[in-house]
């Protein structure tokens, strides 16, 4: 599996490098990784080639910042598309109010530029001239013989040529809600390399505490999408640093968690595990790096997947007990790979600010790479919006709200969006009925766009995004117009 995604991004950077630029052909081609022996035991993976090194030069996303006077009407004649496709690509809380600063996307086609052969052309020339490379123009003209054009012939060039799709390997945690489920994957799903179940706990005992994730499964399934299993350390009030304790010093309670976890991933069908233990003792460091050594062969052995959910770490000496426990080098070399939970600086007992804020989940990204392998790494991004009372008191908490949301009480009290250039993150005020004044940080396609180009910058595996069901519908194109997203089922 790593093996996968890391001979993918070399291949991407090769490429762009020589500037491969092809028509996908209406073949489905499949590269084929055969099994290899080493710790996933036996691997059969298909990589779909043409997400690998072809694709097509007629569409692409732009994003559009909405300003004073626009409309939906006036933005698609502006871009040359129906309103038809701007209402579904961007499912907008009033298709008739917009309000500035809000932001959209809009799938746009080239036309391709006709082109009447002379005497003396060759593809060569003509590739040379147009900036396009001559399998473009081979592809969209279908020409069965490259060395032989004629004088007159007209050829359609590509007008838009966008850079090939980074590969890269996308996760959802999705939190489990029952029979809507199995849509819900099957909505996302072509977006989606894996989905993280949420989750599994345990009683002190070591019993497995389940969920109706059938219906979640089955969506995985429709979707080839790889289901993995979340386990965490909740309790009733959240996350619980003695029920951690417990499972990684108390062999019997270990014992009794991993029979049950191997029993339900192998009846159930699920790929993998992702372990999300947080709030750890500090003194419980070693223990959890030893659980996480235990795992990993008896995962492997059943052709399963391990992973971890690590905190947004700067350094290996950071203060806290969100921190002290999770040992990034340990964790990076067990896994197959880590998710990084580069979120919650806006978090809701604390002040109004950006969620993720791309300084700082940079200077997450600046320490993992020097202790985590590139290619192991899945950035966590946040789908999500927080309303703050303003002035903020200590004590008070922060309302969690969907991005649709956060854009419909923007329209509805007449707020402008604005946006942070440091953080890269949307936010706006406004007074409610009752005069109280607020502060919301959300999330858009340009900031979600802005942490895409931080996982090519940092030649990351992919992304992994917290959490679904979300509303926020523009996400899932964006994701499939800017990475070349890999399937492993």
């Amino acid at each position: 599996m790593i093996l996968l995604g890391f001979t993918a991004r070399l291949l991407y950077r090769a490429m762009m490098k020589i500037s491969v630029r092809a028509k996908i052909m209406s073949t489905t081609f499949w590269l084929v990784l055969l099994t290899y022996q080493g710790s996933l035991s036996y691997y059969r993976v298909s990589l779909n080639i043409q997400n690998l090194f072809f694709w097509e030069a007629c569409t692409m996303i732009k994003i559009h910042t909405v300003k004073p006077g626009d409309s939906l009407w006036r933005i698609a004649r502006q871009y040359g598309v129906t309103l038809n496709s701007l209402l579904e690509l961007n499912e907008p809380p009033y298709p008739d109010r917009l309000t500035p600063g809000q932001v959209l996307i809009v799938r746009v086609e080239s036309t391709p530029i006709r082109y009447t052969v002379k005497l003396g052309d060759t593809l060569w020339k003509i590739s040379r001239r147009f900036g396009v490379t001559i399998e473009a123009i081979v592809s969209l003209n279908n020409i069965a013989d490259p060395n032989r054009i004629y004088v007159g012939q007209v050829l359609l060039i590509p007008s838009v040529v966008e850079p090939m799709p980074y590969p890269a390997d996308v996760n959802a945690y999705l939190v489990v809600r029952g029979e809507t489920d199995r849509a819900l994957v099957q909505e996302v799903g072509p977006a989606l390399t894996y989905v993280s179940v949420f989750s599994y706990t345990f009683e002190s005992d070591g019993r497995l505490i389940g969920l109706n994730d059938i219906p979640a499964l089955q969506g995985a399934r429709d979707s080839r999408v790889a289901p993995i299993l979340t386990l965490t350390n909740i309790g009733e009030r959240g996350f619980n640093s003695e029920l951690a304790h417990v499972i990684l010093t108390n062999n019997v309670v270990q014992d009794r968690v991993i029979n049950g976890l191997l029993d339900v991933m192998l009846s159930k069908g699920y790929m993998g595990l992702n372990i999300d233990f947080e709030y750890v003792f500090s003194e419980d460091r070693g223990a959890y790096n030893d659980f996480m050594r235990r795992l990993q062969p008896l995962l492997h052995a059943e052709g399963l997947l391990l992973s971890s959910a690590l905190a947004p770490k700067i350094s290996a000496a950071q203060r806290g007990l969100l921190y002290e426990a999770h040992d990034y080098p340990i964790h990076g070399e067990v896994n197959d790979y880590v998710v990084l939970m580069t979120y919650e600086w806006g978090w809701t007992g604390g002040p109004p600010m950006a969620i993720a804020p791309i300084d700082q989940v940079r200077r997450v990204l600046d320490y993992a790479v020097t202790e985590i392998p590139r290619e192991k790494i899945l950035m966590g991004i946040p789908i999500y919006a927080r309303d703050w009372q303003i002035p903020w008191q200590r004590g008070t908490l922060a309302r969690t709200i969907s991005v649709r949301s956060a854009v419909r009480r923007a329209i509805d009290f007449g707020a402008v969006i604005q946006f942070d250039s440091v953080a890269a993150s949307p936010f706006y005020r406004y007074a409610d009925s009752s005069g109280q004044e607020h502060e919301v940080w959300l999330e858009d396609a340009y900031s979600i766009d802005v942490k895409l180009e931080t996982v090519k910058s940092y030649g990351l595996r992919g992304v992994s995004f917290w959490s679904i069901p979300a509303e926020f519908p523009q996400v899932w194109p964006l994701i499939q117009d800017r990475f070349a997203v890999q399937k492993i089922v």
